[in-house]
């Protein structure tokens, strides 16, 4: 657990547990493979039918039909990354060295989807273009989705993301200077649904 929460080294805490490295090794991988085997097929998984007609329904009844969840990228502090990759783990405007989570949250904070890894120095195109996020899509894979916005008819489900992404059918992002009052209420609307849903990654 100490390896785990402090991200230290096997050969850090074996005095204190009183065993050696490659055990505690042993013991780390045991225990992630434990969680994983535990939680697997409930939380470390892409939606089923049923959950996304779920999260559909729910989408709907706040105004966004057709919303499966947020996409977005976060910065996580890498407190002990090696000096020899400090050049591409670190970013100016952080200060520091990060990995980066790209994460797909619904209207109730479930992750259903996470990339976790990749270096800070990168944007969320760069790691949009290296995740599995969109595999269904490009294999033609996507769950059937049907709704009406504007007396027009759309079949593909959608995420709320942020100005950076490239304007693909599958995202929806602000207005950015909104300047109409229907167009800043949807803006306003937009934001604060995004945001609560990536309230647990940031």
């Amino acid at each position: 657990m100490q390896m785990t929460a402090y991200g230290v080294a096997a050969d850090a805490v074996d005095e204190y547990i009183k065993i050696g490295g490659t055990t505690d090794l042993e013991c780390l991988r045991r225990f992630c493979k434990g969680i994983i085997q535990f939680y697997e097929k409930e939380y470390l998984r892409a939606p089923t039918q049923e959950d996304l007609q779920r999260i559909l329904h729910v989408s709907e009844m706040r105004g966004f039909p057709g919303m499966i969840g947020s996409i977005d990228c976060m910065h996580w502090e890498w407190k002990n990354c090696p000096t020899a990759w400090e050049g591409q783990f670190t970013r100016g405007d952080k200060g520091t060295t990060t990995v980066i989570l790209e994460a797909v949250a619904s209207h109730d904070l479930w992750i259903w989807h996470a990339f976790f890894g990749c270096p800070g120095t990168l944007n969320d195109i760069n790691v949009l273009d290296r995740s599995r996020v969109f595999d269904d899509v490009e294999q033609g894979n996507t769950p059937r989705v049907n709704f009406l916005v504007n007396q027009r008819l759309y079949n593909m489900a959608y995420y709320p993301a942020d100005g950076i992404y490239h304007s693909y059918p599958t995202f929806v992002k602000l207005i950015r200077l909104p300047q109409s009052e229907p167009n800043k209420l949807f803006a306003e609307v937009q934001e604060g649904c995004r945001k609560d849903k990536l309230a647990c990654g940031t």
